[in-house]
């Protein structure tokens, strides 16, 4: 019997915010594809944490770069330096935690230039990083992590609301001007996923509301036609695909992935 190819064999993965939640997930499903995986974040001890979860058979060798993405410099900097060491990227996810809760109007101009950094600034240093590399070799993926705030803006999340949609028309934006050279960028909308920012955003709604958590849930869940939020393993598994060579007519793209949440209306 001839051994299943794996669809991401011989590709390098470079994923953002990899010590939790999606992120985390996407590592280690591009792992299990067959990707060399470089795990990105700002938490030393996660990045270990994160590479010890990697599925890592014989000749598979995984990385870490640890870097904050509060400075596009920093972030410009160190993957530059990982370029060096560890070759060129094929499949890049960026994934950053997205901003505090709170009001659009009530937010200071300092936390929109903050977000703006983190989300749009450091994700655009990390393409023009790959991107040569990705160009040579004919094959280049960039999946965006975005919200499904892109589409319907989300109650108590104005600031994230504001970046998330500046992400998403970044992405189409590079996807139409990286199509030639065999380049795909697609963002994939998340609905509710069992993650610890979900937690801490209907912790937050609970006590604003002086309601229980149960409560909170049990409203959010009621939007969901599925009936039931993601597990972060559900999205990593959309952000596969896209990678793969299965979508390399698939670009452009914002992609919900959300039990039908916006379909919901």
């Amino acid at each position: 019997m001839q051994p299943v190819a794996l669809p991401l064999a011989g590709r390098h993965a470079f994923v953002c915010g990899a010590t939790q939640g999606i992120g985390k997930a996407t590592a280690v499903a591009m792992a299990a594809a067959g990707a060399t995986v470089t795990v990105c974040g700002r938490n030393d001890q996660g990045l270990v944490r994160a590479l010890e979860a990697l599925p890592s058979p014989v000749g598979q060798k995984h990385w870490s770069v640890e870097v904050d993405f509060a400075s596009s410099r920093d972030v410009a900097t160190a993957a530059a330096a990982h370029l060096k060491s560890a070759g060129p990227v094929h499949v890049l996810v960026n994934n950053t935690g997205g901003p505090p809760a709170g009001s659009a109007i009530e937010a200071r101009a300092e936390d929109f230039q903050k977000a703006f950094e983190m989300h749009v600034l450091s994700g655009q240093a990390l393409v023009q990083a790959f991107a040569p590399g990705m160009r040579e070799a004919g094959y280049g993926r960039v999946v965006n992590i975005v919200s499904t705030s892109v589409v319907t803006p989300i109650r108590g999340l104005g600031v994230s609301n504001t970046v998330r949609a500046a992400v998403a028309n970044w992405s189409r934006t590079l996807a139409v001007e990286l199509a030639p050279f065999g380049i795909t960028v697609n963002s994939i909308l998340p609905g509710f996923t069992r993650t610890a920012r979900l937690d801490a955003i209907f912790q937050g709604r609970a006590q604003r509301a002086g309601s229980s958590l149960q409560e909170v849930e049990a409203d959010a869940m009621r939007t969901v036609p599925m009936a039931r939020f993601a597990a972060p393993e559900e999205i990593a598994a959309v952000a596969v695909f896209l990678a793969s060579p299965a979508a390399s007519y698939v670009t452009g793209v914002n992609l919900p992935v959300d039990g039908g949440r916006l379909a919901l209306g």
